[in-house]
């Protein structure tokens, strides 16, 4: 297990820098700068760039960028002079969290029973009518389902509030607006390993020896079938607890995606870089955490140095 870990440790801190280093040469490769205005005078332009190191050579500036990030430093935003991305970050990703793991529990807990659902009445009208659910989650995108559930929930019928005023219930149709597509996702995925599930001999063994459908359900058919679900859960949180930035714009929530397209926007280097990077742990961290759920779904997957080629 220790071994295994570290392994995988060393692989992510890898990963990372790989990331940060294309990060860094694709801004670089960005045409014009984010000092680009007209009406700048050269001797204001000059001290932003040697400000933000930016008049250095270009390896100067990598191993400067590379030993910030060591240090835990994100560096400074240029399109909010004397906020660091740090702060950035902070005061943003809360706020997305908000709503990004309401959103996963959502379309986890629905996905999964509506999967299972689908597959024990398999060619039946419930499992049509699943397959037409997960057919409009995938298809529509959250640029349509946002304003649809607003003006109808919000607008048309009046239950719930259209904009994130702080309360628990205004995050209910952003939540649900950002998990329909996984949760789409997720019941399809379901639905398709179950039935697999079900045709393998071990489950008609276990009916012969006279299991009720609830037993042999619980026993044997979702513990093996909801395998192939957790690899995916947590990458598929990772992405969706990032924000989105159509979900904010609609529902007039001030997150951290909002704050990343903008740094795209106005060439903030160091935004764009330290969101990047930001993004990147939380994915690294979730598909580690899947592995080691993994041993307690299955105990016969050992995390070991040797389980985890």
């Amino acid at each position: 297990m220790l071994k295994y870990t570290l392994k995988r440790i060393v692989y992510a801190l890898i990963t990372i820098w790989v990331i940060a280093t294309l990060t860094f040469g694709l801004m670089k490769a960005l045409p014009g700068d984010p000092f680009h205005n007209p009406k700048m005078s050269p001797a204001v332009k000059e001290a932003l760039q040697r400000k933000y190191a930016l008049d250095k050579p270009l390896l100067e500036q990598y191993g400067i960028y590379i030993g910030n990030l060591v240090k835990g430093d994100l560096g400074t935003s240029i399109k909010y002079p004397g906020r660091s991305v740090n702060q950035i970050i902070k005061d943003g990703f809360p706020k997305s969290l908000a709503i990004g793991w309401r959103a996963m529990v959502f379309a986890t807990f629905f996905g999964l029973i509506l999967g299972i659902i689908a597959a024990l009445n398999h060619e039946k009208v419930s499992d049509y009518l699943v397959i037409f659910i997960a057919i409009i989650g995938v298809s529509v995108p959250s640029i349509v389902m946002g304003p649809f559930l607003a003006y109808t929930f919000g607008v048309d019928l009046g239950w719930l509030p259209v904009t994130v005023d702080g309360t628990q219930k205004s995050l209910i149709l952003p939540s649900i607006t950002l998990g329909f597509a996984t949760l789409a996702f997720i019941a399809r995925l379901m639905r398709t390993t179950t039935l697999e599930v079900l045709g393998q001999d071990y489950i008609q063994t276990a009916k012969s020896k006279g299991l009720n459908k609830i037993q042999l359900v619980w026993k044997h058919v979702i513990r093996n079938a909801i395998m192939p679900v957790v690899t995916v859960v947590g990458p598929l949180f990772a992405g969706i607890i990032t924000g989105s930035i159509v979900i904010e714009k609609v529902f007039a929530v001030a997150g951290l995606g909002d704050s990343f397209v903008s740094s795209i926007l106005e060439q903030d280097y160091s935004m764009i870089m330290g969101i990047t990077i930001f993004y990147a742990i939380l994915i690294i961290i979730s598909v580690l955490l899947v592995d080691i759920v993994y041993g307690f779904i299955d105990p016969r997957l050992r995390l070991s140095g040797k389980g985890g080629k």
